[in-house]
């Protein structure tokens, strides 16, 4: 990858997380490009390293073995046909972390035939610390898939999968995901405040819990229905709190809520391509 040269058209929060984390890794400044309209987004990321930048996305494409689509979802369509030409000269793989838009979609836009990976990253991307699935359509070389999942490694975790219907559910567990984290934590700390903890206490605790907790989950040889096991101690206060999740139908309600995201992604998927 360290040859490679990486272009961005869009320059907002989650390319500036992958910049950020190739920059890291060790890639060189002068094989990654960015482009936006906005000077504002350039400046912040010429922060990050003596990238090249520009408020033309035309002088992105040319000499780049990958362009990473990271506009907004909405633009898409119009964005790629404005670029199509210069892609279809040029065709570097393309890589869209845009949510809902398909690769086949995509690819018609840019003017079709291209290697096209779609990605589904989520925002601890920005601290390095995301989760992403990816998908490649059939024009991708296997080159092209090592060097795309490198590339989204460079933000945390980067895993394949099977189908792009798959994506949706990415986006349900994963994409969405830390919302839900979040949720907990706040529904946790009020709680710890209503109990008599000062805010800030409360705060910090139920947010390293939730990380020393992920982390056990990731670090340990066995699986988290295990881990909840060894931490219930019979007739204890975990179990008292776990037996009142359960009987509350905590599982039920997470099934539904993730199908309800995933089902979401899909009807957004639809509703995008039909612009």
């Amino acid at each position: 990858m360290s040859t490679a040269t990486i272009g961005f058209i869009g320059g907002g929060n989650m390319a500036a997380s992958i910049i950020g984390g190739l920059l890291a890794s060790g890639i060189d400044a002068e094989n990654i490009r960015a482009g936006d309209p906005n000077a504002d987004s350039l400046s912040k990321l010429s922060a990050l390293g003596n990238i090249q930048t520009s408020q033309d996305n035309h002088a992105i494409i040319p000499g780049c073995d990958v362009i990473v689509m990271a506009v907004k979802p909405q633009l898409m369509k119009t964005v790629a046909s404005e670029i199509s030409a210069l892609v279809q000269q040029h065709r570097p793989m393309i890589i869209s972390i845009a949510a809902g838009i398909t690769s086949d979609s995509l690819n018609r836009w840019l003017g079709g035939n291209l290697a096209i990976v779609r990605c589904m990253p989520n925002t601890p991307a920005l601290l390095r610390c995301g989760a992403t699935g990816l998908y490649a359509n059939d024009v991708v070389s296997e080159q092209q898939r090592d060097l795309a999942e490198k590339i989204m490694q460079a933000t945390g975790l980067a895993l394949w999968v099977d189908s792009e219907a798959d994506l949706d559910a990415v986006t349900a567990v994963s994409g969405s995901g830390p919302a839900y984290f979040f949720l907990l934590m706040e529904a946790m700390q009020a709680t710890g405040e209503k109990l008599g903890l000062n805010s800030e206490l409360a705060a910090k605790l139920s947010q390293q819990t939730a990380l020393g907790a992920a982390r056990m989950a990731l670090e340990s040889d066995v699986d988290v229905a295990e881990l909840r096991r060894r931490v219930t101690s019979p007739k204890g206060t975990t179990e008292r709190a776990i037996t009142i999740f359960e009987d509350g139908g905590f599982r039920q309600l997470v099934d539904a809520a993730l199908s309800g995201a995933a089902l979401r992604a899909e009807e957004l998927g639809r509703e995008l391509e039909g612009e």
